[in-house]
């Protein structure tokens, strides 16, 4: 390794002895963090857990469907309205045309 020519090199090498410095200091927390005893677990988590998962599965599964069901009555509505009223016919004429050549 060279030694630093320039403020800029100087910077450099400061910020990767830095950068190693917390990686150790990073390192040695996690070490510590697992030789200590392990905080204990509740024996229903994982039923609570299932129940939780269940739950939120049942309430999207019902999002959907009111979703689709919403979809489907919307789209009848646009149906039958659009057979009532048929609005790609023309308006009917509020009055006649003029009578030319009688």
């Amino acid at each position: 390794m060279s030694l630093p020519d320039g403020p800029a090199d100087h910077r450099r090498h400061h910020h990767r002895h830095r950068h190693r410095h917390r990686k150790e200091d990073k390192e040695d927390e996690v070490r510590r963090m697992l030789q200590t005893p392990h905080p204990s677990v509740p024996a229903d988590l994982c039923d609570r857990a299932a129940a939780h998962g269940a739950r939120l599965l049942r309430r999207r599964r019902a999002l959907r469907r009111t979703g689709w069901l919403l979809l489907t009555a919307a789209a009848l509505c646009l149906t039958v309205w659009a057979s009532a009223t048929q609005p790609w016919d023309p308006p009917p004429a509020d009055r006649t045309p003029p009578l030319i050549g009688w």
